[in-house]
């Protein structure tokens, strides 16, 4: 696709979903205990409370740049404003971290679940209607993008380097000597994710195969229901 349609189509679906990942970690916090999030305002879908500008701006236009530079391979990386927590709140403090850390990536599959059923539903209203396929064309676009997305932002997000979602998970799943060794080491997580990004193409390969393999069958499904009209904007 071109660079400006891509960014039409792919900026609000992602904007939405990034915004709605954070927000879901903020409400399962302060359904564990935690007021946080909330005195912090950021139980909102104001997009600029979300912003952080080396995340969100810097971040992404500093490895743009290096991509380039390092041979046209682009590989972006950025996000939203982590939403403050405050594990000490929490009624359990190892149940609220688990509940907490993974109540951004399921919110994300309720997204994708919900694209998917959307394209079926858009699908029988052009039936009903075709004098609407252009425009729902643009509609099922960003619906198969949303599918992608969120799948995508489910196993990146799962992936178990700190401060990513599954580190939460993954360090009480380990003895605790190498807990703490664990926790320590995420002061190095965000290099570490980025050569995984750079270098890694293998292994990343690998840890989205079952998210892809979800996207896949989801959108087999939905497949039928697909209007022509969808095809020009995903090219």
């Amino acid at each position: 696709m071109h660079t400006l349609q891509t960014i039409l189509l792919v900026a609000p679906i992602l904007l939405f979903s990034v915004i709605a990942h954070e927000i879901a970690h903020g409400y399962a916090a302060l359904r564990q205990g935690d007021r946080t999030a909330l005195d912090a305002g950021r139980l909102s879908w104001n997009p600029i409370k979300h912003i952080d500008p080396y995340l969100t701006l810097l971040l992404p236009l500093l490895m743009l740049a290096g991509s380039a530079l390092a041979g046209g391979k682009f590989v972006v990386f950025g996000g939203a404003k982590p939403v403050p927590v405050d594990p000490r709140n929490y009624k359990n403090i190892r149940r609220g971290d688990i509940i907490v850390s993974l109540a951004g990536v399921a919110t994300n599959l309720v997204i994708a679940l919900f694209c998917a059923l959307a394209l079926v539903l858009t699908g029988l209203l052009s039936r009903g209607a075709p004098a609407l396929d252009p425009t729902l064309g643009i509609v099922q676009a960003m619906l198969t993008i949303g599918v992608y997305l969120n799948f995508g932002l489910i196993a990146f997000n799962l992936l178990p380097i700190p401060p990513l979602d599954g580190s939460h998970v993954m360090k009480y799943l380990l003895p605790r000597p190498l807990a703490i060794r664990y926790v320590q080491f995420g002061r190095y997580g965000l290099l570490l994710l980025m050569l995984l990004l750079f270098m890694g193409e293998g292994v990343l390969r690998v840890w989205f195969t079952p998210t892809d393999m979800a996207t896949d069958y989801l959108l087999t499904v939905a497949q039928p229901y697909i209007v022509p009209a969808a095809g020009q904007w995903l090219r």
